[in-house]
């Protein structure tokens, strides 16, 4: 299965390091990161999950939950989350899902045959509140992942589902924002009354305008 933009986000139950869970009802109402990891006791990986349990409150802010994924067992979860938290100095207390039969792999297409026969690529979901998939990055296994840009691309995902703007170019929060060409400039003076910008009809800039 290819999972692709705007598809529902496979529902799953699974052993993880916090215990069995339904991965909707782990979501609630939140929004969701669902990230692979190609084996456990990796350095990039180490780092990464380390830098993701460092951003706690951040997430939080965000009203997202996350969740981590590799093929090895919940055993070896335990011990490499109890590394991760040492050399990191960092706590994990996010599920880390034991997906020992890759069966949460294949469905979130996370396993690329081309890169590895066995291991998950190094992929990234972001799943709205209606549990459809907003966004979708893949690295490879040699790469790690840049929280900064996922912060930036949650807030722009969060801003952009409820005004009609779009975020432009290098965008991050508190920045002007694009309105997006679906909106007229006459409607748009009226539903942006912190005013409009505009460069050409097409392209037209407002201050973003869920910050004071």
């Amino acid at each position: 299965m290819s999972l692709r933009l705007g598809d529902t986000a496979p529902n799953f139950k699974a052993k993880t390091s916090i215990g069995e869970i339904d991965f909707y009802e782990y979501l609630g109402n939140s929004w969701g990161i669902l990230f692979s990891h190609p084996a456990d006791y990796t350095p990039v990986c180490t780092t990464e999950l380390g830098k993701t349990a460092l951003l706690k409150n951040e997430f939080e802010k965000r009203d997202v939950k996350v969740l981590a994924l590799s093929v090895d067992s919940l055993e070896r979860h335990t011990g490499w989350i109890n590394d991760i938290n040492e050399t990191q100095h960092a706590n994990v207390e996010f599920p880390i899902i034991a997906d020992e039969s890759r069966e949460v792999s294949t469905l979130y297409d996370f396993i690329h045959p081309n890169a590895s026969a066995t291991a998950t690529v190094r992929s990234l979901v972001i799943i709205g509140p209606d549990k459809a998939v907003k966004l979708i990055i893949t690295y490879p296994a040699s790469t790690g992942r840049n929280f900064n840009e996922v912060l930036r691309v949650v807030d722009s995902l969060q801003l952009t589902a409820n005004y009609s703007v779009a975020t432009p170019a290098n965008w991050n929060h508190g920045e002007d924002v694009i309105v997006v060409p679906a909106v007229s400039t006459e409607d748009a003076i009226k539903k942006f009354p912190k005013g409009l910008k505009i460069i050409k009809p097409y392209l037209r800039y407002t201050p973003q305008p869920n910050v004071s």
